[in-house]
């Protein structure tokens, strides 16, 4: 086995290990730095012009979104999961658009609305 591929299933393994011991507020958090990673990597293999990574990373942060929109639970009158569930549906847009276009413009939009949402994140006492 190669060391990249150690590496990786380490990581893998060192990943499984955080998310089984993480709290439900603990694996938003998560989610939201996976994603804000993903578009950070994306970026940089931009960039270089990789353009498979870029996609890979993308497609990444893609995936990452849809999860924090399945997260979402409406109660009673509160629009909170409403609004948040459309700006990630804007997100998930705006990362394909990036992603066909190869602009770095629509990355950063992104990765400042999550940057925002974090933030906010971060202050709630879990």
């Amino acid at each position: 086995m190669s060391n990249q591929k150690k590496l990786d299933a380490y990581k893998q393994l060192e990943l499984k290990s955080r998310v089984d011991d993480a709290s439900p507020h603990r694996l938003i958090q998560m989610l939201l730095e996976g994603a804000l990673s993903a578009i950070a990597e994306a970026q940089g293999a931009m960039t270089r012009g990789h353009i498979v990574v870029k996609g890979e990373r993308i497609t990444r942060a893609i995936n990452i979104v849809s999860g924090l929109r399945d997260s979402l639970k409406p109660e009673g009158g509160n629009t909170l999961p409403y609004d948040l569930d459309r700006l990630y549906e804007y997100m998930q847009r705006r990362l394909l658009e990036a992603h066909a276009q190869n602009e770095g413009e629509g990355l950063a939009e992104v990765s400042e609305l999550l940057l925002t949402i974090k933030s906010g994140w971060d202050d709630i006492s879990p």
